[in-house]
Parts: structure tokens; C-alpha cells; sequence
């Protein structure tokens, strides 16, 4: 199933993808919660009612809501750093011995069609095309043979990045250069992972302004998918709606040579297999 989250007369709703078109879960059956989180905290029985109301509601023209990400407030935005190998040998970067885990505030997180806000106190905006994985069942110390079970779906996502502030700041500022308004992307739908039959083999691209600046799969994810869950797990709960985004392949603009870096009036559009595409145009911060 295709999950969205978009607001229409000033409620923030979730809906399900039917045919082009939305179908409003909570407002077919009043069982089903107004929230994509709320609903994965269900488990089965929440995706039962959310399939059934998916067959017979009435659908809305998405031209008449604005999408929202698919989770707009997920607890946690778990990011993973130095992770396809030929992302590595594009850097010269040692293959870690384990994942490299950083962090983004919710505040963070945008939908489709947003706008990526390049700050004034940046000059050195970055790309990375990212698999978000969205956490369904939550819990602690998750085995990797059953990491799986605890995977909701799935989505397209941007891990923007400011460069001068991530390294060249103090001790490296990774959380800050990676947390400004509008630097997490993602959507615009969630696929659920019963449509998905390996993440870890999807092909996965980035375009700038019509430019492919980044190819490559998710086979060249040096930990996989149930690793990641595996290995934060044994750190910190996860929750239902927490995101994961899962690191980023080759072609990001710092390691170009000239570097290109985001302007204004830029389009950058991530473009995962199976998953969909995600827009988003690029403009400077307002004045203050």
C-alpha cells in the first residue's frame, strides 16, 4: 500500500494512494487515526482497517491538499553516515568497521514540493539521495534475523547537508550541518515493505536540474538494512514512525572536482526503484 500525509481544510490527515488519487483512512472509518505514526503503533490491525477503508472511500483530487512528509513529526531521524562502498572509494574513506550514526532534528524533516532553505550562514549546501526506512513495530536490542518484522515501509529522502558547518566548523559540527530547517526531505508517499521484495537492490538516482549527478543501488549499502535496525536498536528504542535515513552513493558535490554546491533556483529530484520521485526546488533564506 502508498501511504501519504497531506492537510486539506486545515486537518492534517493521512490518506491512502488509490489510482492517482487520495482516499482520507480516518474520515471512511473514524477507527483509523489521523496520523501515519499513530496508525503504524496499531501493527497489523491498524494496516487491516487502513486496507479495507483504502478499497471503499471516496477519493480527493490531490491537487486539492498540500502533502506533508509522510511521517511530519517522526520521533527520531536516525541518519547514517559513510555507507555504499563506492561512496567510500569516491572519498577515499576507510570502510567503517561499523555504522556511522548521526542525527537530525524533527524540525528538520519536509515534504515533497518544499523547498529546500539554503541558510545565510552557509555557503557550502550539499546533495545526498537517500532509502528512508520508516520503523513500524518498535523495541529495543532488535535481533537482525528478525529486524525485518519491524519495518513499516519505505520512501525517498534527502539528507542535505552544509559542508562548512558539518567540517569546518569546531570539532565538526555534524548534527548542526545537517539539521537546518528543511534538510530532510522525504516522500512523497510511503511504500509499505510488503511491496518492496529487497531493499538492498533498488536502483538509486539524483538529478540536479534534469543532471544525474548520483547513480547507483542499494546493493553497494555496506550494512544492510536489518544491520542498521540491529545495530541502533541495541542503543536507543525505537518507535513507530522513527526514520532512518540510510546513507548516500557516490557524486555528492563536495567531492567534485570543481565542488558544485545548491543555489537558488536550483530543482534537485531523488528517484529511488519502486519508490517513487522526490522534487524539491532550492531557495536562499529570507533576510532577517
Amino acid at each position: 500500500m502508498h501511504f501519504v500525509t497531506f492537510e486539506r481544510a486545515g486537518s492534517v490527515r493521512i490518506g491512502a494512494v488509490r489510482e492517482g488519487q487520495y482516499v482520507d483512512l480516518h474520515q471512511t472509518d473514524s477507527r483509523i487515526p489521523a496520523s501515519l505514526k499513530a496508525l503504524l503503533a496499531l501493527g497489523a490491525d491498524g494496516l487491516q482497517l487502513a486496507t479495507a477503508a483504502a478499497e471503499k472511500g471516496t477519493a480527493i483530487d490531490p491537487a486539492e491538499v498540500r502533502l506533508l512528509a509522510p511521517i511530519p513529526d517522526p520521533g527520531k531521524v536516525i541518519c547514517i553516515g559513510l555507507n555504499y562502498a563506492d561512496h567510500a572509494a569516491e572519498t577515499g574513506a576507510e570502510i567503517p568497521s561499523q555504522p556511522v550514526v548521526f542525527c537530525k532534528f524533527p524540525t528538520a524533516v519536509s515534504a515533497h514540493g518544499d523547498a529546500i532553505v539554503l541558510p545565510a550562514s552557509s555557503s557550502k549546501v550539499d546533495y545526498e539521495a537517500e532509502l528512508v526506512v520508516v520503523i513500524g513495530q518498535g523495541g529495543k536490542h532488535i535481533p537482525e534475523a528478525s529486524a525485518m518484522d519491524h519495518v513499516a515501509g519505505y520512501a525517498c529522502g534527502h539528507d542535505v547537508s552544509a559542508r562548512d558547518w558539518q567540517k569546518g566548523t569546531p570539532g565538526g559540527q555534524w548534527l548542526l550541518g545537517k539539521t537546518f530547517d528543511t534538510f530532510a526531505p522525504f516522500g512523497p508517499e510511503m511504500i509499505t515493505a510488503d511491496e518492496i521484495a529487497d531493499p538492498g537492490a533498488l536502483a538509486i538516482e539524483l538529478r540536479l536540474n534534469g543532471q544525474t549527478m548520483q547513480k547507483s543501488s542499494t546493493s553497494q549499502l555496506i550494512f544492510s538494512v536489518p544491520q542498521l535496525i540491529a545495530h541502533v536498536s541495541s542503543v536507543c528504542t525505537l518507535e513507530p514512525g522513527d526514520v532512518i535515513f540510510t546513507g548516500t552513493p557516490p557524486g555528492v558535490g563536495a567531492a567534485r572536482k570543481p565542488p558544485i554546491f545548491l543555489q537558488p533556483g536550483d530543482v534537485v529530484e531523488v528517484e529511488i526503484e519502486g519508490l517513487g520521485l522526490l522534487r524539491n526546488p532550492v531557495e536562499a533564506e529570507p533576510a532577517h
